[in-house]
This record gives structure tokens, sequence and C-alpha cells, in this order.
């Protein structure tokens, strides 16, 4: 590269992606505290986006229309992970700016992830762990719980992940289906257009969708009703795929059995009332967080960057964002 292009990093990235972005790109700082002197000094000439972890909490450092809008030289936005709702790739697209993700390279961690959740909900394996470490093993063994051998399953989304968490389930002999807009070819599970009639049919069911608008609060009352009194809700996904008040109320009054959750509405804040149910197993937004796994999304951030500033075409631009190498 005969310059540096000036890019705009969003949020406290990784080390290793920070390291890299500070060797080929002039890097500006969004959660800077003169952001806004910033923008309106260097904005006209940034480039490049960088944004994911660290970068979804707040609307100050989404990648909206209103920032693309002050950013007139923009060419692409490199997001940290899977589900990019955190970027308006829709404005993006009509700005005529590529948007770029990290799929493939974290299916298997949020797959293993998603397996080991399940049977910790069905199982109740964090439970009896504390029953143990409490000392109460001393005066009685620990209930009995609920089993996966007489349940069918149901996944939500049907892609890349949805696929790797099917074939795991596969081996414990089980059955599923799953819902999605459209029936996927080359799966031989039982495809319900419906979201409403899978839940009825199932027993647990697995949440593996995109976050957005299209997905927002899909898994409502209805559909908790739907699954039942001896169903468990597994959710992999996104928060904002759950009406998460009408999730409490299903877990207070029985609605549902039990839930596994891994990511919430407004992560980092967990509602107290699930905080303190007993039939819950809550884990940090950690379906991808091993140190290989996130190495490796965060080396294709960095390398979807290289390609774009080289001239060559990105390696995981997003469906809704048009493919144009930098000229």
């Amino acid at each position: 590269m005969s310059s540096r292009p000036d890019l705009l990093q969003t949020g406290p990235m990784m080390g290793m992606i920070e390291a890299q972005l500070n060797e080929h790109f002039t890097v500006h700082r969004l959660d800077a505290p003169d952001a806004e002197a910033m923008l309106a000094e260097f904005g006209p000439r940034i480039r490049a986006v960088a944004t994911g972890v660290g970068s979804t909490g707040g609307g100050a450092r989404r990648v909206t229309d209103a920032l693309m809008a002050r950013l007139p030289a923009l060419e692409i936005v490199a997001n940290f992970g899977v589900g990019y709702d955190s970027v308006d790739a829709a404005a993006a697209g009509r700005r005529g700016v590529v948007v770029t993700n990290t799929p493939g390279v974290l299916d298997d961690e949020v797959a293993d992830l998603t397996i080991g959740l399940l049977l910790a909900t069905i199982r109740q394996i964090p439970q009896a762990e504390r029953h143990l470490r409490e000392g109460k093993w001393l005066a009685g063994g620990f209930p009995l719980s609920a089993t996966l051998r007489d349940r069918t399953i149901g996944i939500v989304g049907m892609g890349r992940i949805g696929r790797a968490i099917a074939r795991r389930l596969e081996g414990f002999g089980r059955p599923i289906a799953y819902h999605s807009r459209r029936p996927v070819a080359d799966v031989p599970y039982t495809h319900y257009p419906e979201l409403v009639a899978l839940a009825r049919d199932v027993d647990v069911l697995i949440l593996i969708v995109p976050g957005g608008a299209e997905t927002d609060r899909m898994v409502n009352a209805e559909i908790l009703a739907a699954l039942g009194p001896k169903g468990v809700l597994i959710n992999v996904a996104r928060g904002s795929v759950v009406d998460e008040p009408a999730l409490v109320a299903a877990l207070e009054n029985g609605t549902i059995a039990a839930a596994g959750l891994d990511v919430f509405a407004d992560e980092p804040h967990v509602p107290e009332a699930l905080v303190g149910m007993s039939n819950v197993v809550l884990l940090p937004h950690i379906a991808s967080a091993t140190h290989v796994t996130r190495d490796a999304m965060g080396q294709l951030v960095v390398d979807n960057l290289l390609a774009w500033a080289q001239g060559r075409p990105v390696l995981t631009p997003v469906p809704e964002t048009p493919v144009k190498p930098a000229g």
C-alpha cells in the first residue's frame, strides 16, 4: 500500500486486531473523548470502519446511517462477529459501502457450547454442582432432573451454525425439526414454515437466527405458550430475538419448564428476575469465546480490511451490500 487509509475504530477490540489495524491503517477512535472533534476533522477522509466486540452496547458506537453520512468517503465496514445487527447494512448498501462479517470460523465453537448449554439446562448441571459445593449432599442427594431422552428438538434457523448444532444432536438419537423462512435443500430434518407450529410440536427450542428487525422478539408469549410446560428454550442467537419480559413470566408461572441463555436484550445487564430463578442457566455471551476461535474471528476482520485496501475482493461480504474492492 502506498499510503495508510484512514480507519474508524468504534470501540475496544482484541489486542491482535488493534495491533494490525495500527500497522496498516491510520486509526481514529470513536470511543475517544474528542470523538466529535475527530469526526469533524477526519470524517471526510475515513474510508474504512472496524467494529464489533465492545461496540454494540451504546447507540453512539453503532454504525448507523447517520454515522455513515458523516463519512462520505467510506467504502467498507468490517464487523467482528457473524451477527452484524449493530451495523445498518441496508443503509450501507444504499451508500455503496461493503459490510463484512466473520462466518465459518466460529460455527463449531458455538455449536459445541449450545450442546453444553442444552445439557446443563435439562440436567441442571450448575444447580447440582452448587448442591455439592454448598454441602447439601451431606443432607441428601440432588433431586432427579428432566432428560433429553424423551424430547423432540426444534432449531430456529438452519444456517451454518444451525446445521452444526443439528449434526451434533443427531448423535443423541433425538428427532430434529427446524423453522426458517424457506426449506434448506440439503438437510434431512422436517421444515416448519410457521414458528408457532414448530414450538407446539417440540420440547426443546434452540434459537440461532440473526438479530435485527425481522427477528425482533419473534419468540413471544404465544410461542412460549405453544412450547408448553415441558418445554426448554435455548438462546445462543441474540437477546433481541426473545421477548424477555414474556420469557420471565413464562418461567415464573410454569408456561415453560426451563431456559438456557447465552444472550440478553440489554447486555451486560441481565434481569434480576432471571438471575434469581433456579430453572435457568445463564452465561455471559460466551458461545464463541475461546482463544482459538476469537483469534480466527479477529484475523478475518483484519484480512477483509487488507483485501479491500489492496484492491482485492473482500473475503466475507454480507448479502445486503455490494462487493467493491478499493480502486
